[in-house]
């Protein structure tokens, strides 16, 4: 509910950051808004982006508008059903009660959607994302057709609240990081979306802005100190520029901080974008990183590539 809240106010909770909203005349302004915030409540339940759950939509039934059969009730020619087209036997495996009405209704966007995201998931993306395509429906064509339709709505969503093309496209795009470790730690993040912030807390029901980094580490093997400041020294330190999907993200911000003792620490996902656990009040969140507290970047996967041990784990 958290996630989904947050979503519907375009901006989670405390973030403070630009806006993405599609305006008349934009490549989004065919998605009806009830279908827009579900694709975009979806993706940030199951890191995936919102452009592909759309472009999905779009290819599959226009949005639940399509005149064919099967999209409102019956089914189509191939016995697939609702505005995702699902086939019975992975409708059984993968529905969900999106609305948690106490049923899993394959006509309901509000059901059909995060199933949708949740089938994709299971089929490898965001990671593998051409290969989930090609198992929703065995066609290079369609899989080509729906990664231009999710490029197109990327690409495009307008500039509106002080959010460029370029945030929009990267604050859930599906980046695939350098490095197995890195993945790893990115889908840990992205799991964690609208779990609350409480300090000191490495999960699982809650985080910390550094507890968050620890633990997505630790679940892709890799043993990073437990704060943030330690974590800073850790290093190795990357030039601003330079940042990939995984490196971590530190701030001067927050009592008692300073250049050497960074308050606030995210994780770098790509297109200026971070995943992390703000402050108390807040929840998991993905957010702008370019902000005028940036004091700079470390890769903990540099550690693992020179084949030298982690340090360990410490307050």
């Amino acid at each position: 509910m958290a996630v989904l809240v947050a979503v519907i106010g375009a901006v989670m909770p405390g973030s403070g950051q630009a806006v993405c909203q599609p305006e008349p005349g934009s490549s989004t302004a065919d998605i009806p808004p009830a279908y827009l915030t579900l694709y975009r409540a979806a993706g940030q339940e199951y890191g995936i982006g919102w452009h592909v759950l759309a472009a999905v939509g779009k290819v599959e039934s226009d949005h639940g508008r399509g005149p064919g059969p099967g999209i409102s009730s019956g089914r189509n020619h191939a016995g697939a059903a609702g505005p995702m087209q699902f086939m019975p036997g992975t409708w059984a495996a993968f529905g969900v009660d999106g609305d948690r009405d106490g049923r899993r209704d394959v006509y309901d966007p509000a059901d059909a959607i995060p199933a949708a995201a949740r089938y994709l998931k299971h089929g490898g993306a965001p990671e593998r994302l051409r290969t989930a395509l090609f198992q929703y429906n065995h066609s290079d064509a369609y899989v080509d057709k729906v990664v231009r339709q999710a490029r197109a709505y990327a690409q495009r969503t307008p500039n509106q609240l002080g959010a460029t093309s370029a945030d929009c496209a990267g604050a859930f795009s599906a980046v695939v990081p350098p490095g197995h470790a890195a993945a790893k730690a990115i889908a840990f993040a992205r799991a964690q979306l609208g779990k609350p912030y409480l300090w000191g807390a490495t999960g699982p029901g809650a985080f910390d802005c550094s507890g968050l980094t620890y633990a997505a580490y630790r679940a892709a093997g890799l043993s990073i100190p437990r704060v943030s400041g330690a974590q800073w020294r850790h290093g190795p330190r990357v030039p601003v520029g330079r940042e990939q999907p995984g490196d971590l993200v530190f701030f001067n911000s927050g009592p008692g901080t300073s250049t050497s003792n960074p308050g606030h620490v995210g994780l770098v996902i790509g297109g200026g974008k971070m995943i992390a656990a703000p402050h108390t009040g807040t929840v998991v969140q993905i957010q702008s990183y370019r902000r005028s507290t940036l004091l700079g970047f470390t890769r903990p996967t540099a550690h693992q590539r020179a084949g030298a041990p982690a340090s360990g784990a410490g307050r």
